[in-house]
């Protein structure tokens, strides 16, 4: 994942045409966040390392079969620059949602065509693929030198550090510069450092925090709510000790009982992921609309800035922008 986005900042934002669309849409260039600097939190750029979007009308996803009214529906680009106005959304990367294999072609090609076009946050993509499958390298290979496409994802299953093919899959992954994300639950985490550990030149994402579920931090957690927050931290500590693996600071949210969570609920996740990566290997991520299931973008973004407000500036530029400008190679 370390191509250069060969997109300037001349050629993202178009000048004033793009401005204009950006002042139309909501969303602010990272120059436009930081003039000022009277409010500080208001001032804060954010890159938005985790974003779906999908129209049911071009993909079919089999997973919003059975997730609700709330996701069982179109989410498109301006669903989005509505949900990110005024938060100082200034680069956006769409996360793959997993459509039927057959579709996962035309999926790269629509999100590559939209980052290419330049008029939204959107600029870079990790898209969906199996490194284990036949045809996965003539797959993968379509985009190498893309300044768009950053790395692949697919749900991580157990037997995975055995899987010679799989593992051959993400090492070339990291001779073609890309990412792999890390998408399973707590009791794959484990498995998880063993797979990092056997391709230490590809980069890694851990998504939404190892998928910890905040309830089982909560003083009235029974032994079984116990026992799995200690394969969460044991795990988390242990894939962390990779220094080829990233954690994106999001999922904690949605994971929680369907009511109002607040920086207190998340903390313990937070924390532990902020501790054991350091704040130089987090990035933040909205699994927007995702997140819409117990919030919004909105106030995903406010928890955690009001969890964070005890940090230093420096450790929250880097958590809300400057690692992922960095670890994406955004420009």
């Amino acid at each position: 994942m370390d191509h250069l986005l060969q997109t300037t900042r001349r050629q993202f934002l178009g000048q004033a045409a793009a401005a204009g669309a950006a002042a139309a849409f909501g969303w602010v260039t990272a120059g436009q966040a930081l003039a000022g600097g009277a409010n500080e939190e208001a001032a804060l750029p954010v890159v938005d390392t985790h974003q779906h979007l999908w129209d049911l009308k071009r993909f079919r996803l089999p997973w919003l079969d059975g997730a609700g009214d709330v996701l069982n529906r179109d989410y498109l680009m301006t669903d989005y620059l509505k949900a990110a106005e005024g938060l100082n959304v200034v680069r956006a990367v769409y996360m793959e949602v997993a459509v039927t294999p057959d579709q996962r072609a035309a999926e790269a090609d629509y999100v590559v065509d939209l980052c290419r076009q330049g008029d939204t946050p959107t600029v870079a993509a990790v898209i969906g693929g199996s490194p284990a499958a036949d045809d996965f390298p003539a797959y993968i290979n379509r985009f190498k030198g893309s300044p768009y496409v950053k790395g692949v994802r697919e749900s991580l299953r157990p037997g995975s550090a055995a899987d010679r093919k799989f593992l051959s899959g993400l090492r070339r992954l990291g001779q073609l510069g890309m990412s792999f994300d890390l998408l399973h639950g707590p009791d794959l985490l484990v498995e998880a450092a063993a797979v990092t550990k056997a391709c230490p030149d590809t980069r890694f994402i851990l998504d939404h925090c190892g998928n910890a579920d905040p309830r089982h931090f909560r003083p009235a957690a029974d032994a079984s709510a116990r026992r799995q927050r200690r394969t969460w931290e044991d795990g988390v500590a242990a894939l962390a000790e990779r220094q080829n693996v990233y954690c994106k600071i999001s999922g904690v949210m949605e994971a929680g009982a369907p009511d109002k969570i607040t920086a207190d609920d998340v903390a313990p996740v937070v924390n532990h992921c902020l501790d054991r990566f350091g704040h130089d290997r987090v990035i933040f991520a909205s699994n927007w609309p995702v997140c819409n299931r117990n919030g919004s973008l909105a106030s995903w973004l406010s928890v955690l800035q009001t969890l964070l407000r005890t940090h230093t500036p420096e450790s929250r530029r880097k958590l809300f922008h400057d690692n992922a400008m960095r670890i994406f190679s955004l420009g």
